[in-house]
């Protein structure tokens, strides 16, 4: 039983066909806390919460009716699980101490950042994401509306549902340490201070200061990293009066290799400026030795509480993960 909420075990007469293979099918429901539920556990009551948002001048109503439509999707959720038998309820917090077992169903209500943030921690296990507000969220990783689980399980428990690859990124410390990303990876400072260090990449090397590097899977190459393209690209071309922009191209999601850009490189008597842009491959890893007595991070899909320690002397071997995400389409 975890922590965070009860199992329950397989009902065969309400319906639901729990097993595939021989093997039952638990479903893991990870859920977040919503932005109201966060007020209210720093200001200990919604009436000072209220408070406090109305104090700055913020519009509390939108915290209340995100979190009215977050908890009527959680009970719809929900009332399918408790159909469906066995299943477990895990706040997102505890999702990297969390131990998923290989036959497991996972469930994601939340934005696409939860779903990132989940996937990185299993090992092919389906992953589901549903859209709990799609007036509010675009949810480009979150296909489903909490009505269509029940229609679902049954069809990823019999493996009988689409799923789409996605490529993954890891960063691999000399002392074992391993971070994966689903979007992408952050190398550098903590703060907003110069990132030092090592760079080599192909056969080629060089000492950089820079304000950190960015490396992006295929669904990382849709956002940040096609927005430091997209602006290096325009101040290049507003210098040179370019007619027309190249247009970037992201990657698709599964594509075996990942890109990466150096951020704000600066040339001076010890840093160079020449190894800035690349991909890596399966056989091309890029490997990064840290230069920063202290607070160089790496950390993944822009949660910069999830990092690995990056202090002078580390040695870092970013690379293609072996795992594949699966995201239930």
């Amino acid at each position: 039983m975890s922590p965070s909420g009860p199992s329950h075990e397989p009902g065969h007469e309400r319906g639901f066909p729990v097993r595939a293979g021989g093997v039952q099918r638990k479903v893991v429901l990870v859920t977040r806390a919503t932005r109201l539920e966060e007020l209210v556990a720093r200001h200990n009551t919604v009436a000072q919460a209220r408070f406090y948002l109305e104090h700055l001048g913020a519009n509390f109503s939108d915290y209340v009716d995100e979190d009215a439509a977050y908890r009527s999707s959680l009970a719809r959720v929900l009332a399918t699980l408790e159909v469906w038998g066995r299943y477990q309820r895990v706040d997102r917090l505890l999702v990297p101490n969390f131990l998923f077992a290989p036959s497991d169903i996972v469930v994601a209500l939340g934005q696409d950042g939860l779903v990132a943030n989940v996937m990185k921690y299993l090992e092919g296990q389906p992953l589901i994401g549903i859209n709990p507000e799609p007036s509010r969220w675009d949810g480009i990783l979150l296909p489903f509306a909490p009505d269509d689980l029940a229609l679902l399980l049954p069809e990823v428990a019999a493996q009988g549902r689409c799923e789409k690859a996605v490529t993954m990124a890891e960063a691999r410390l000399a002392d074992g340490q391993v971070l994966r990303a689903v979007n992408d990876l952050f190398i550098g400072p903590r703060s907003h201070t110069s990132a030092l260090y090592e760079l080599s990449h192909q056969g080629q090397s060089e000492l950089q200061s820079s304000s950190g590097l960015i490396v992006s899977t295929g669904l990382g190459s849709t956002a940040w990293m096609k927005s430091v393209i997209t602006g290096s690209v325009a101040i290049a071309c507003a210098l040179e009066h370019c007619r027309t922009q190249p247009d970037y191209r992201p990657m698709p999601w599964d594509t075996p290799k990942l890109e990466f850009a150096v951020r704000e490189p600066f040339r001076s008597r010890t840093s160079e400026v020449g190894l800035v842009h690349g991909f890596v491959g399966p056989t091309s890893p890029l490997r990064i030795r840290s230069r920063m007595p202290d607070g160089g991070v790496i950390f993944s899909d822009g949660l910069e509480a999830d990092f690995l320690r990056f202090a002078a002397g580390m040695e870092a071997t970013i690379s293609v993960s072996a795992t594949v995400g699966h995201l239930v389409v």
